[in-house]
């Protein structure tokens, strides 16, 4: 099975929780265990897992990409984006994570993220249930 959900980031670099997205996608697919892989097929957005308790955490993760990988620097690629592109390339484009009994074995303060590193834009994610 095999579902496009659709995000519309507001901000230029934003992380927005789908957690509960992926969680329908898998309670419709009827599976029991398996795996749910969830890919991004944009050059300059990404997909990760990290804490979803404290908003800190999103906070911080951004600001460090932005002092590693700087708007201004001194890029060749000259549509205004580069940093953004290597951002996506640091967080990547997809995730795999187990799922049982039609739940996703995610950790305790753990969630999933869509990385914007180039918006505002209308973003797809690609969610595959693969399993029994």
């Amino acid at each position: 099975m095999i579902e496009e959900i659709t995000i519309k980031t507001k901000q230029r670099v934003e992380f927005i929780e789908i957690t509960k997205e992926v969680e329908k996608v898998l309670s419709k697919s009827e599976k029991n265990s398996g795996i749910v892989s969830i890919y991004v097929p944009h050059t300059t957005a990404g997909i990760t897992i990290n804490e979803n308790a404290d908003p800190d955490v999103v906070r911080d993760i951004i600001s460090t990409l932005e002092k590693l990988v700087p708007r201004g620097g001194n890029y060749r690629h000259t549509e205004g984006n580069a940093d953004s592109h290597v951002k996506a390339s640091i967080v990547g484009s997809s995730v795999a994570i187990p799922f049982l009994d039609n739940r996703l074995l995610l950790g305790t303060w753990q969630g999933i993220f869509f990385c914007e590193f180039d918006g505002p834009r209308t973003r797809k994610v690609i969610i595959s249930i693969i399993g029994d």
